[in-house]
């Protein structure tokens, strides 16, 4: 499980439908950390969990994995990098009667 930090309750809402996004700022140990965690879950299978102390989102994602770099360079600059997971199809099945 890719946990991030965040002072809260103990108990989570699992967030599996609806829309849902959160911002944080972390420092850049605790962003390694949080990398490492979700590439090692990325190695050992096609299902991850993001979570915090408050919430926890279970995905199954299918390949391929898209990744998006941009760079601005204007004003202080910023780096943007972006990870999309596209999840899986449901079932497609073929009956004939």
């Amino acid at each position: 499980m890719a946990k991030l930090p965040s002072g809260g309750r103990d108990d989570r809402t699992v967030i599996t439908e609806g829309y849902f996004e959160r911002e944080v700022h972390l420092s850049r140990e605790a962003t390694a950390s949080f990398l490492r965690e979700l590439a090692d879950q990325l190695e050992r299978d096609t299902e991850l969990t993001v979570s915090s102390a408050d919430w926890e989102i279970p995905f199954a994602y299918r390949e391929p994995i898209e990744v998006e770099v941009e760079f601005v360079s204007q004003h202080e600059g910023e780096l943007e990098i972006e990870i999309e997971f596209t999840g899986v199809r449901g079932e497609d099945t073929l009956t004939v009667d």
